[in-house]
C-alpha cells in the first residue's frame, strides 16, 4: 500500500485493554507526516523529508530490555546480560497501567506484518503515542494491502508510549524506560524512550526466538542483495561496519539492509518493508542510494540543520553520532521486488577493525566462519565513547548479541549446516584501518572496499594466490582487481612492521578471552578456527 492510499475503516481497543481512545487508524505516510509537523513534534527539511528528535534516548538502552521468564522462555532462553528475565506477574501489573494510561487519549494505530516470504508472515498491531512513530513503523514494516486489511488479525501487539515512565521500586524495572517482550501473550511493550530503533528490534527480537524455535528457520542480523544472475549475497556487521552502505550497491538489487531469514526451501526473505540507515557524514558522492531516499516519507533523527536552513548538516553529532534516517524500501530505485532471494553463493563478514590489524579481505574455511560468526567482531574508535581514548574490541554474538534471545551456538549450528550444504563462501571483510589504528593509520577508502566484494561476487578470487595469516590463520588473496596489491595485506601497509607483530597477537588474545565463554559448547571444526596465538 502506498504512502498516499487513504483508509476509513474503525477499529476497537478494547481487547487488549485499551478504551474510549481516539484512535488514528492506518493514515497514509502523508497524513503522518503532515500531523507531525502541524503539532510541532517535527519538521520538514529541504529534501521534504520530516526531522525529528527522540528525546533523552538517541539509542537503544541494551540494560532496560526483558523478556518475560515463564514456562514456554525459561528453558530455552540465553538468559544472561542480554536476555535479561522479568516476572510475568510485574509483566501483567505494568501492562495494565500503560493500556489505562493509553485510554481516553490520542493513539495511533497501525496493522502491518514483518517477513516478506508468505509462508513465514507475522501480522502485527501497532500502537503508538506519537504519529512520527506510527510514521516509521509504516516505513519499517511491511504493508498491507487495502484488501488483506478488511480480514486482519494481529498475532502479536506492540504499544510504545514514551511520555509513560515506569516507577522502577513497583513495576520491576531498572529505571524508567523499558522495553519488554512477553512470548506467551505475544506482546512488545515500551516505555520511557522515544527512540524509534526500540520498535524495530523488539519485534525482530521475537522472530529471532520464533523462527528458529518453531519455523526451524535461521534468522540472521544481516543485509541481502542479489545479481542478474540469481546470485545472492549476505552481509553480517554491527554498525558502522557499511552493512547498509555496502548492500545498497546499483549493480545489484537490494532484498534489504538489516534483518533476514534464511529458509530450508532455499529462500532468502527480508523481515521488513523499509531501512534504518546511519547518516553521520553521510554524502551523495559516497552512498547515492541513501542520500536520494531522504525525501518525503523518510524520517530523519537527531539530525542538525545547517545554520539559518532547512539542510541537513551530517556532519554535526553534537545530538548523537547516532543519527539515523527510516525509508520505506521503496525509496530505493533498485530493489528486488518482492523481498525474496535463493540461497546465498556468498557471506560477508563485515568489521570496522580500529586496530588495523585484519586484512581488507580474507576467506574462511567453514570452522573459521563459525567462529567469527560467534565472535562477531568490530572496534569502537577512539571518542565514539566517554572514557574511550584508544581503539576497543567490541564483541558481538552472531552480529547482533542484543536481539538473540538463545544461545548464539544454536544460530551458528544453524548457519555452518547451511554454508557446508550450499557450499556457500564466506569472507572476512575489514572496512576499517590500515597502515596502523585509529589515529595513526587511515580508514579503507570505499571504492577498494567495493571493489573487492565485486571481485569475490563475480568470482575473480577464485583462482589467485592465497597465504594464510600468521597469527589469524586467515586466507589473504595476493591480487585483487581495481586493488592495489599492497594494501591486500595489512602487515606490509604498517612502517613498523614487529609493532604490527605485537599488536597482531594482542588482538588474537581479545579474540580469545571473549570465545572462552562458547569452548564449552563448541565443536572441534570450530575450535580450530580460532587464531593461532
Amino acid at each position: 500500500m502506498n504512502n498516499n492510499t487513504p483508509f476509513t475503516q474503525s477499529i476497537s481497543l478494547k481487547d487488549i485493554g485499551i478504551e474510549n481512545a481516539k484512535i488514528h487508524y492506518q493514515l497514509s505516510a502523508n497524513e503522518l507526516h503532515d500531523m507531525t509537523v502541524a503539532s510541532g513534534q517535527g519538521i520538514e527539511i529541504s529534501t521534504g523529508a520530516l526531522a525529528v528528535n527522540t528525546g533523552e534516548f538517541t539509542g537503544r538502552s541494551p540494560l532496560d530490555r526483558f523478556i518475560v521468564k515463564d514456562s514456554l522462555t525459561e528453558k530455552e532462553i540465553w538468559w544472561g546480560k542480554v536476555n535479561i528475565p522479568f516476572e510475568p506477574k510485574a509483566f501483567d501489573a505494568l501492562y495494565t497501567k500503560v493500556t489505562a494510561y493509553l485510554s481516553n487519549k490520542e493513539i495511533f494505530v497501525r496493522d502491518s506484518y514483518v517477513c516478506a516470504d508468505p509462508n513465514y508472515r507475522l501480522n502485527v498491531r501497532v500502537v503508538t503515542e506519537t504519529p512520527w512513530a506510527n510514521l516509521f513503523c509504516f516505513n519499517m514494516f511491511l504493508r498491507p494491502e487495502l484488501e488483506e486489511l478488511q480480514n486482519f488479525t494481529p498475532e502479536w501487539t506492540l504499544i510504545c508510549v514514551p511520555s509513560f515512565l515506569a516507577d522502577p521500586t513497583t513495576d520491576g524495572t531498572r529505571q524508567s524506560n523499558f522495553a519488554i517482550l512477553d512470548f506467551t501473550r505475544k506482546i512488545v511493550l515500551i516505555g520511557g524512550t522515544g527512540y524509534t530503533g526500540e520498535i524495530k528490534k523488539g519485534i525482530f527480537s521475537a522472530l529471532n526466538f520464533i523462527l528458529p524455535v518453531f519455523k526451524n528457520t535461521l534468522p540472521m542480523h544481516c543485509s541481502a542483495n542479489v545479481g542478474d544472475d540469481d546470485d545472492t549475497a549476505i552481509f553480517f556487521g554491527l554498525s558502522g561496519t557499511g552493512k547498509t552502505t555496502l548492500s545498497a550497491d546499483p549493480k545489484r538489487k537490494l532484498i534489504g539492509d538489516d534483518e533476514h531469514g534464511w529458509t530450508n526451501e532455499n529462500t532468502v526473505f527480508n523481515f521488513e518493508g523499509g531501512c534504518y540507515a546511519k547518516v553521520i557524514n553521510l554524502s551523495e558522492e559516497n552512498e547515492p542510494d541513501i542520500f536520494r531516499a531522504i525525501k518525503r516519507g523518510a524520517i530523519l533523527e537527531n539530525i542538525i540543520l545547517k545554520k539559518d536552513t532547512n539542510e541537513v548538516d551530517f556532519q554535526d553529532i553534537s545530538i548523537t553520532p547516532n543519527t539515523r534516517v527510516s525509508y520505506p524500501i521503496y525509496h530505493i530505485d533498485n530493489i528486488q521486488h518482492g523481498s525474496i532471494g535463493k540461497n546465498p553463493k556468498n557471506i560477508f563478514f563485515l568489521t570496522a577493525d580500529s586496530f588495523g590489524i585484519l586484512p581488507p579481505i580474507s576467506r574462511l574455511t567453514p570452522g573459521q566462519a563459525a567462529y567469527h560468526f560467534i565472535s562477531g567482531y568490530t572496534a569502537k574508535v577512539a571518542g565514539t565513547e566517554a572514557g574511550v581514548t584508544e581503539p576497543q574490541p567490541n564483541f558481538s554474538a552472531c552480529f547482533g548479541a542484543p536481539f538473540m534471545p538463545l544461545h548464539p551456538t544454536r544460530y551458528a549450528e544453524m548457519l555452518s549446516k547451511k554454508i557446508k550444504e550450499d557450499n556457500v563462501k564466506v569472507w572476512l571483510i575489514n572496512t576499517g584501518w590500515t597502515g596502523g589504528p585509529y589515529g595513526t593509520g587511515n580508514r579503507m577508502k570505499l571504492k577498494y572496499t567495493r571493489a573487492m566484494i565485486t571481485a569475490a561476487l563475480n568470482g575473480e578470487l577464485d583462482s589467485v594466490d592465497y597465504r594464510d595469516h600468521v597469527v589469524f590463520g586467515i586466507a589473504i588473496p595476493q591480487t585483487c582487481p581495481e586493488v592495489p596489491s599492497d594494501i591486500l595485506n595489512p602487515r606490509s601497509t604498517w612502517e613498523d612492521k614487529d609493532l604490527y607483530d605485537v599488536k597482531a597477537v594482542e588482538l588474537a588474545e581479545k579474540f580469545k578471552a571473549n570465545f572462552a565463554a562458547f569452548e564449552e559448547v563448541a565443536n572441534a571444526e570450530i575450535l580450530a578456527g580460532a587464531p593461532k596465538a
